[in-house]
């Protein structure tokens, strides 16, 4: 009677063994043919958040731009230094706002629209600093306008828009 028990539990647990190995194999399989599809959708969601990426920085590249900024920030009242520092601080918080960005889009791209940013404070504040010290922001703005006026190229909007423009276009 013992060795039949004995047969009797290692069949069953044969039995039991091989069930839990035909569980392990089905679910591996499901779980290989889900990744499959799932790279598929992986790879769609990521070049969709790519493509976000490029939309948001070129919207920044808009944002910063020293003639919006101008235009958006203008307040009559305002001494040179107090402009020089509202659009510095605007610049900064737009730039902060967006730096989750840089993971989704290439390092160049990345590395035109920060120097982008550091050019623009730049500009600021040098134009900034050989005004007098009783200029006004009035006067810090009319500088600003004026410097891009006479030098279209030193303002690198258009570059970096083309830029991030054609590495999403790559994407699509």
């Amino acid at each position: 009677m013992d060795s039949n028990m004995l047969i009797i539990a290692v069949a069953f647990a044969v039995l039991v063994g091989g069930f839990l190995i035909f569980l392990f194999l089905k679910q591996r399989r499901e779980l290989k043919a889900a990744q499959a599809t799932g790279e598929k959708t992986g790879d769609a969601n990521t070049r969709q958040l790519q493509l976000q990426a490029y939309e948001r920085l070129i919207l920044l590249t808009d944002r910063i731009a020293l003639p919006n900024l101008v235009q958006r920030l203008n307040q009559p009242g305002l001494e040179a230094r107090d402009m020089q520092a509202l659009l510095t601080q605007s610049i900064r918080q737009e730039f902060e706002h967006n730096i989750t960005q840089q993971i989704y889009v290439s390092s160049e791209a990345w590395d035109a629209v920060r120097n982008y940013k550091e050019q623009n404070l730049l500009i600021i504040n040098q134009v900034s600093s050989f005004l007098p010290p009783e200029a006004s922001g009035i006067d810090l703005n009319k500088h600003l306008l004026d410097l891009l006026v006479q030098n279209p190229k030193a303002s690198l909007q258009n570059v970096v828009s083309e830029v991030l423009s054609f590495e999403a276009k790559k994407l699509m």
